[in-house]
């Protein structure tokens, strides 16, 4: 499970159009833009799927080419070589504070811990541990996996943080560009091990 409450800033790609869930709710649904940097070699425009509850008139119209700013929550998902990023957004602002296309926020990840775990230093001399984890979802007959970098400043690996643990992990989104793919990484405010519950059904 990814989820990471965000601020998205970019550009409008497909016109927002209103339609009505199974409830007879509206929603508003519309596309948007957003060049992520890169580390090395060329950045990457990605296209972020936004939903917001409401009509046309109550969002305000979303038109191709206009620069916004979507606060919600973004979800990544995976389905073969290509990452869908799905924005249920809480709110819409016609007047972006950043000038720069982006996606800020807090990741919120359960998955499990790969085979390396590393105590490193930063070029300031700061101690950091690194490591990566994927987060594991059911497509049809497989599973897909999304990995992330982690960092965790401020305090020692915990005991418990072994390869193949799983983990309940949340902390500051960072998502780049590296070799041409995306590259999402995680600076840890929180970690605790995910002990799944026995089904008391």
């Amino acid at each position: 499970m990814i989820k990471c409450n965000v601020t998205v800033c970019g550009t409008v790609s497909k016109a927002a159009t209103c339609r009505t869930n199974k409830e007879g709710k509206a929603f508003v649904s519309f596309a948007m833009n957003v060049v992520i940097p890169a580390k090395s070699g060329i950045n990457k425009t990605i296209e972020v799927s936004v939903v917001k509850d409401g009509t046309l008139t109550e969002v305000g119209s979303c038109n191709i080419g206009e620069r916004i700013e979507v606060a919600g929550v973004l979800v990544p998902r995976k389905w073969g070589d290509v990452l869908y990023f799905n924005l249920s957004a809480s709110s819409i602002s016609h007047q972006p504070d950043e000038a720069e296309d982006c996606i800020k926020g807090v990741m919120e990840f359960r998955g499990k811990v790969g085979k390396s775990i590393e105590d490193k230093t930063d070029k300031n001399g700061v101690p950091y541990c690194q490591f990566s984890a994927f987060s594991a979802e059911k497509v049809q007959d497989g599973f897909e996996y999304i990995w992330v970098s982690f960092f965790l400043f401020d305090g020692k690996c915990e005991a418990w943080l072994q390869p193949g643990v799983k983990a309940n992990i949340k902390g500051a989104l960072s998502v780049s560009v590296f070799n041409d793919k995306l590259d999402f990484s995680c600076r840890v405010s929180e970690m605790s091990e995910y002990v799944p519950q026995p089904y008391n059904g």
